[in-house]
This record gives structure tokens, sequence and C-alpha cells, in this order.
């Protein structure tokens, strides 16, 4: 078990009724349907729900990836709501890293050279070996994609997000695509950013096994947030029931 807790009770993102709607036609989708919500410095939370409940759409409009049609959000003191693009897409470069269900790394590039990629237009990154030591690949450096496993490949994306030291890492669904060793494997490393980096990360499941890791977990339903539940005792991520 993990008593940890984020020292801090300053928020790191602060969410206003916020809404989203896609309008195509006449046809008019509410991703987002008056969303409240803090999430805090240090803090590993946990976004659960079905598919179309809304909880990709916020992870996207947190990270700068896309922009709601009302409502406000902050990011510590800046107002991302009122953000232009150019902002937004500094925002995005300095501030957050994103891991998403694919790996999206490039093929003909090593491990090392996919994280060396995000390094080059970082302000004060980490060097690439000291990234891919984070997630236990330090003697997998010099591979190709092809020659890694699934489980090795999203942790070298780990490694590309957190390269570049950022203040929030967004998950989208990290071990979708893994069975259940791999993907242990793979929230031990996200575990282990957020408890020896304090990176705020918030990560997208449909698992609610993952839930027992993170230190509050958000449930969706309807582009609505329908509850909120603290673990006052967190599992390790090899507790969890896949």
């Amino acid at each position: 078990m993990l008593m940890d807790s984020p020292n801090s009770t300053k928020p790191v993102f602060h969410v206003e009724d916020l809404t989203k709607v896609y309008r195509t036609g006449d046809v008019e989708v509410r991703a987002l349907n008056g969303v409240d919500m803090d999430l805090y410095e240090g803090e590993m939370a946990v976004l659960l729900g079905p598919s179309g409940s809304g909880k990709s759409t916020l992870l996207n409009i947190i990270g700068g990836l896309d922009e709601p049609t009302s409502g406000k959000i902050w990011f510590k003191d800046l107002e991302l709501s009122s953000f232009s693009q150019s902002q937004l897409t500094r925002y995005r470069r300095d501030h957050v890293g994103f891991v998403f269900q694919f790996y999206n790394l490039i093929p003909s590039l090593t491990a090392w050279e996919n994280v060396a990629l995000i390094t080059e237009v970082s302000p004060a990154p980490m060097k690439p070996e000291d990234a891919l030591a984070m997630v236990d690949l330090e003697d997998r450096m010099d591979h190709f994609p092809a020659q890694m496993s699934g489980g090795e490949q999203q942790r070298v994306a780990i490694a590309r997000a957190i390269a570049k030291r950022p203040e929030v890492l967004l998950c989208d669904e990290p071990t979708g695509a893994l069975d259940s060793q791999t993907g242990i494997i793979v929230l031990e490393a996200l575990n282990r950013i957020n408890t020896e980096l304090g990176t705020s990360t918030a990560i997208i499941t449909h698992n609610a096994g993952i839930q027992k890791i993170a230190h509050r977990v958000f449930s969706f339903l309807d582009g609505k947030i329908s509850s909120v539940v603290e673990n006052d005792i967190r599992s390790a991520p090899s507790e969890v029931e896949w």
C-alpha cells in the first residue's frame, strides 16, 4: 500500500462550469456539460468512465489541445480559456507532457533519439538517458521501436513526455493496448514519476482497477463528474486487479 499524499493543497488546474459542444450541421453533441473541478499540485488523479462521458475532452482542454465552448479554466494563475493559439502552443511546450494509448514513436529513431527530439526544443530538459532511466530503460536506449515490446515502447513515450520536466503529465488510456502484466509495469513508471518528480498526473482509463493507485478518482457520466472519491490509502500498481 502507498500512504503518501500530495503535499500541496494548491490547485494546478481550476475548472469552472466548463462546457464543450460539438456541432455538425443541425446535430449538437455536448461532450462536457458544466464541469467544476480542481486538480492539485503533485496529485495522481484517475478519470474514470465509459466512452463518450467527457474524460478525453476534458483532458484535451486542460492540456491546451482544444478550447471550451464556455466556462473557465486556470493553470495556476494563468487563465487558459483566454489564451490565443500561440499562447496555448507555448503552454503545451513548456508545461505539459502527454502520453496516449498509442505510442507515436518514430520507427527510424532509437529510443534515445525519440526522447532527444523533445529535449532539443525544451528550455530546461533532462538528458534523454536520464529520462529513460526513470522508466527503467537505460539498457534499451539504442534499440528501435520494432525491437521493443509494446510496454517498452509505451515507457519510451513516457520518457519522452517527462524529458522536458513538465509540471503536468496527462495520460489518455496509457495501458489500453497492453496486457495486465505489461500495464502494471507502465503504471509503476507513472507512479514513480509522480512520487519522485512531484509531477501532477491525470490518467484516463476504462479500467476500474487502476483507480486504486490514485489520490482521487473522478467518475464521469454524460459530460459531468458524477462522483469524486479520495483514497486514504493508495494501492501499489502491483496490487491492481486488472
